[in-house]
């Protein structure tokens, strides 16, 4: 019993010390990254808005013939 205790504490402690190795961002680099993810998302939105009515409008003319 006192091995598996004993390897949960090990366990826990190199859980403890990855997360002593983390740097984690900040503010302004979330800030910098929300806006660029923002920003793909909503032209990558647009540019499959914009395929998507050409498509359509190309099955649209190929069934009326």
């Amino acid at each position: 019993m006192a091995d598996k205790n004993e390897k949960k504490v090990r366990f826990f402690d190199g859980v403890k010390a990855e997360f002593a190795k983390i740097t984690w961002p900040t503010p302004k680099e979330i800030a910098k990254q929300t806006f660029a993810v923002t920003v793909i998302s909503v032209v990558l939105g647009a540019l499959i808005a914009v395929l998507d009515l050409a498509f359509q409008y190309g099955v649209d003319f190929l069934i009326k013939l």
